[in-house]
């Protein structure tokens, strides 16, 4: 269980880079689904926006959860 914990942030990192470089280079990655997404913080007056993709996050997760599972 502080396995899955753990792989978390690292799937979210993987998640992060992946869909950046892949989205910016216009592509939606197939099967991973990579989108544009606008973030609207109205009350910080923050406006960004990222390329996500939730296949990949679970891919990323899945992958970094089996190799910290395998240190043990």
């Amino acid at each position: 269980m502080i396995a899955l914990l753990k792989a978390i942030p690292l799937g979210l990192g993987l998640a992060l880079l992946v869909c950046l470089f892949i989205g910016s280079g216009g592509s939606s990655g197939g099967f991973l689904h990579i989108r544009h997404v606008n973030i609207n913080i109205a009350e910080l007056s923050l406006n960004f926006w990222m390329y996500w993709s939730w296949v990949m996050f679970l891919i990323g997760t899945g992958l970094a959860w089996a190799i910290l599972f395998m240190m043990d």
